[in-house]
C-alpha cells in the first residue's frame, strides 16, 4: 500500500513575505508534500511578484475572503488523499506541523487538530493576558457546548483525510477565523475520530487578529456552529438539512 499524499494550504493575509517564504521552504524540504498552495487575500503587488518563485503554488484574490473561505477554496483545489493546513506565520513550527499530520497519515484519526491549550503543549512566547483569557474562556465555552470537547478549537495546524472532508464540506459555511470550530463541530456531528495534537507553539507578531472584535464573532460563530452540528446529529439521513435550517449557503457554493 502506497503512502497517503498530502495537500498543505497556508492562507495569507499581507503576511511577512521573508517569513512565510522560509515557512513554505522548511515544509517543503522536511515534509515534502505532493502540493503546497497559498491561498493568498488582497494581496500587494509587490507581495504577489516576492512569492511568484516560491515552492509554493500561489492563487490570489483581490479581496479579503477570510481565513476559513481561503482554506475552503484551496482544499478544493486539492487531489491528495490528506488535506491541511497552517497559518502563514509560521507560530507552528514544522515539526509540529508533521505531528498533526501523523495521525490521518496512519489512519488513527479523520480529523487532526494542533493543540496549544493541551497539558502536552509547549509554548515558547504567551500571547498578552487578554488574548490568553479570551481564548481560555472560547475553549472552555466550546467544550461545553459541541460534543467534540477539545482544548483548543483555534489553533492554526489541522489536518483531515479527503473522504471526511467530502463529507463536512457542504456544512461549513463561516468564512473568517470561526472556520476552524465549525469545522471541529461538524466532524464531531459526523461521529468523526478526531484526535487532539500537542504542539510547540509561539505568538507571532503583527496577527490579524482583533482580540475584541473577533472574539465577539467567534462567540456567535461558535453558538452557530452548535446549532447547525446539533441538527445534523439529529438528522443525519438530512445530508443538507443543517445548512438549510439556518439559511446560510456553504463556502463551497459561495465559490
Amino acid at each position: 500500500m502506497t503512502d497517503p499524499s498530502v495537500g498543505v494550504v497556508v492562507p495569507a493575509y499581507r503576511p511577512d513575505v521573508a517569513q512565510l517564504r522560509g515557512y513554505l521552504e522548511r515544509i517543503d524540504e522536511e515534509l515534502g508534500p505532493a502540493s503546497i498552495l497559498v491561498e493568498l487575500d488582497s494581496p500587494r503587488e509587490e507581495t504577489v511578484a516576492a512569492l511568484a518563485d516560491t515552492v509554493a503554488r500561489v492563487e490570489s484574490v483581490q479581496r479579503r475572503r477570510g481565513k476559513g473561505a481561503a482554506i475552503t477554496t484551496g482544499f478544493e483545489r486539492l487531489e491528495t488523499d490528506v488535506l491541511a493546513f497552517a497559518d502563514a506565520d509560521g507560530a507552528t513550527p514544522v515539526d509540529s506541523f508533521e505531528d498533526v499530520l501523523d495521525p490521518v497519515l496512519r489512519r488513527d484519526a479523520e480529523l487532526a487538530v494542533g493543540s496549544r491549550r493541551h497539558p502536552e503543549s509547549e509554548i515558547s512566547d504567551q500571547q498578552t493576558l487578554l488574548r490568553q483569557l479570551l481564548g481560555d474562556t472560547f475553549s472552555w465555552l466550546a467544550g461545553t457546548l459541541l460534543s467534540a470537547r477539545l482544548h483548543d478549537y483555534q489553533c492554526g495546524a489541522k489536518a483531515v483525510d479527503a473522504e471526511s472532508w467530502h463529507d463536512i464540506r457542504g456544512h461549513l459555511c463561516e468564512p473568517g477565523f470561526a472556520w476552524d470550530v465549525e469545522l471541529v463541530a461538524i466532524a464531531g456531528a459526523m461521529d468523526l475520530c478526531i484526535e487532539e495534537v500537542p504542539i510547540e507553539w509561539e505568538d507571532q507578531p503583527g496577527s490579524t487578529v482583533s482580540p475584541v472584535q473577533d472574539s465577539l464573532d467567534l462567540f456567535r460563530a461558535l453558538l452557530a456552529a452548535r446549532k447547525r452540528s446539533k441538527a445534523l446529529r439529529d438528522d443525519r439521513f438530512n445530508s443538507t438539512g443543517a445548512v438549510r435550517d439556518n439559511q446560510e449557503t456553504p463556502l463551497i457554493k459561495q465559490q
